[in-house]
C-alpha cells in the first residue's frame, strides 16, 4: 500500500524555526520604533501629507513575506522527504559472524599491505557479496568484544570493519577461546541451525581450549569455518610507535625476537567438529568467496519481513518558496501609487 510520508533528513536544523519569533519581535520594535520618531517629528496626518501614498499595512506585508521566506529556507536547510513507496520485502538467508584477529602479529607484512588490511579488505568484499544473510563482527585478541551485532544494515557493518584495529583489544594474544564464546552469545540462542562462524587467525591460542568450545558450538548447530593467515613455523611480530614509524620486532625479557606460530591442527579441529573447513590464506585471498558458496548452499530462513521506505529530498519546493516570498518582500513598495497620485491631484 502506498503513502507518503513527510520526514526530515536533518531534523536539528528545524531550531532555526525559534528564529520567526525573534524575527516578528525585531519587525515589532522597529515598527514601533518608527511611529514614537514620527510622531516626534509632528502630527501624523500632517505627515501623511507630506508622504503621500506611504501604506503602513504593505510594510507590515513585506515583514511577514521576509518571515515567511526565512521559514521556508529552514525547512528546506531540514531536508523534508516525502516516501513515495512502502512495501513488504522478505529476507532469507543465515547468521553469519566473522571473528577477526586484530592482536598485533596481525601487522605482519608477509601479505602487502599486511595481514590486518588484507583481512579487512576481503571481509569487505564478502559482506558486498551478502543478499539477505545477517552479518557480525566479532574483534580478538587476548580477549574477544563483539564489534558489530547481527544486522542487515551492510552499510553499518562495513563501518564497523573499518574501526577494527590492533588498538582496539587492549589485551594482546589470541584468544580463539574466548572468540568463539562471543560468537555464541551474539547467535539466537534459541535456534539449533542458520548459523556460521568464521575465525580468521594467524596465532595459536595459549590461554583457552578453543576445541572444547568449539563442541559446545557445535551442538548450538553453529558451523564455523577457519582461515589460517601465516606460517605454522613462526614469524616475528613487527612493532610501530603511535606515528606508525616501525620499530623492529616484539622481543622477549632476554632480547630474543618473539614469533608467532600458526596452530593448522587446531583450526582444522575446530572446523571439522563443527561440519565446517579449514582453509590457509593465499595472497589471492579467495577463501571467503568459498566460504560464500558454501554458505550459499545451506538451508535459509526467513530473517525478517519489514516494511521499507524510499524517500524523495523535496527541498528544493521550500527553497522555491523561500525565494518566491523573499522576491514579494522586495519588490513590494512601500508607497501605494493610487495614493500618491490622489496626494498629487489634490494639490
Amino acid at each position: 500500500m502506498a503513502m507518503d510520508v513527510l520526514r526530515f533528513r536533518y531534523p536539528i536544523f528545524l531550531n532555526g524555526l525559534w528564529g520567526i519569533i525573534l524575527l516578528i519581535v525585531f519587525f515589532v520594535l522597529i515598527y514601533r520604533h518608527k511611529q514614537v520618531l514620527l510622531q516626534r517629528f509632528g502630527h501624523l496626518e500632517i505627515i501623511q501629507r507630506i508622504m503621500p501614498g506611504f501604506n503602513r499595512k504593505r510594510l507590515i506585508w513585506k515583514s511577514v513575506f521576509f518571515i515567511l521566506s526565512y521559514a521556508f529556507f529552514v525547512i528546506a536547510l531540514a531536508d523534508p522527504q516525502i516516501g513515495t513507496k512502502l512495501e513488504e520485502v522478505k529476507r532469507e538467508g543465515v547468521d553469519i559472524i566473522i571473528a577477526l584477529d586484530v592482536s598485533n602479529s596481525m601487522l605482519a607484512e608477509d601479505i602487502k599491505p599486511n595481514r590486518l588490511e588484507k583481512a579487512k579488505h576481503e571481509i569487505a568484499n564478502f559482506i558486498g557479496l551478502l543478499r539477505g544473510d545477517r552479518i557480525g563482527l566479532v574483534a580478538f585478541a587476548g580477549m574477544a568484544h563483539l564489534v558489530c551485532p547481527l544486522t542487515l544494515d551492510y552499510g553499518a557493518a562495513k563501518l564497523f570493519l573499518q574501526m577494527m584495529d590492533t588498538d582496539l583489544i587492549p589485551v594482546q594474544g589470541t584468544a580463539l577461546s574466548d572468540a568463539i564464546k562471543t560468537a555464541l552469545k551474539a547467535f539466537n540462542q534459541k535456534e539449533r541451525k542458520h548459523k556460521v562462524l568464521i575465525l580468521i587467525t594467524d596465532g595459536e591460542d595459549h590461554e583457552g581450549d578453543p576445541v572444547k568450545v568449539a563442541e559446545e558450538a557445535a551442538k548450538e548447530g553453529i558451523v564455523i569455518y577457519t582461515i589460517g593467515i601465516g606460517s605454522p613455523q613462526g614469524v616475528p611480530i613487527p612493532v610501530y610507535d603511535q606515528f606508525g614509524n616501525s620499530l623492529g620486532f616484539k622481543k622477549d625479557r632476554n632480547g630474543n625476537v618473539v614469533t608467532t606460530k600458526l596452530d593448522i591442527k587446531t583450526l582444522q579441529k575446530v572446523a571439522f567438529i563443527t561440519n565446517g573447513k579449514y582453509y590457509i590464506a593465499t595472497s589471492g585471498q579467495s577463501e571467503l568467496k568459498k566460504i560464500y558458496e558454501e554458505i550459499n548452499k545451506m538451508e535459509k530462513k526467513e530473517l525478517s519481513a519489514r516494511k521499507f521506505s524510499q524517500y524523495e529530498d523535496r527541498f528544493q519546493i521550500f527553497v522555491a518558496l523561500g525565494l518566491f516570498f523573499l522576491l514579494l518582500e522586495f519588490f513590494l513598495p512601500v508607497r501605494d501609487k493610487k495614493g500618491y497620485r490622489y496626494a498629487l491631484d489634490r494639490y
